[in-house]
């Protein structure tokens, strides 16, 4: 039965067309709209709390402090890396701010990859940009949106959220 639920929304649902057509949960359960955000850029990442790059959350707290009037930071935590997150949103939240001091939007656990990916998800790994499309292949992949909704750069793991690469798009 859910399957077929799944399969009715697709083919019932109109295909996004920008990512302010998009909303998510906040890690404490409320709804929130990326249409919010337009006129500003937005980074999204999708992260791990028990990954090799999990200090990462690190600069991303820094780059939210230091360029938050230019930019939104949004970190989606996931497990489809080898069961790399914490089991619950409560558990997430707690680790993010007392071993990094997040303070910037986390949404609840979601999937990045496979058959119940997350919709924003399934968008982003299929816009067009110039780096490249298709599957996220680890934790703490990067989307930088521009301030039309346009996804304009896609970073893999190993690229620091404080590198220049990133940071010369703000």
């Amino acid at each position: 039965m859910n399957t077929l639920l799944i399969l009715l929304s697709l083919i019932f649902t109109p295909p996004a067309k920008s990512i302010y057509d998009f909303s998510f949960k906040t890690i404490d359960g409320k709804e929130l709209k990326l249409s919010k955000f337009k006129g500003k850029k937005i980074l999204i990442v999708n992260t791990a709390s028990k990954c090799g790059y999990t200090p990462q959350y690190e600069e991303l707290e820094k780059l939210s402090k230091q360029y938050g009037k230019n930019v939104v930071l949004i970190g989606f935590p996931a497990g489809n890396f080898g069961g790399q997150e914490l089991a619950t949103n409560a558990e997430i939240q707690d680790f993010c701010k007392k071993n990094f001091g997040v303070t910037f939007l986390l949404s609840e656990k979601v999937s990045v990859k496979g058959d119940d990916m997350n919709p924003l998800f399934k968008y982003l790994t299929t816009a067009a940009n110039p780096d490249f499309t298709g599957d996220i292949n680890w934790n703490f992949e990067k989307f930088l949106i521009n301030e039309k909704g346009e996804l304009v750069h896609r970073f893999r793991s190993k690229v620091k959220p404080l590198s220049e690469e990133i940071t010369k798009n703000f």
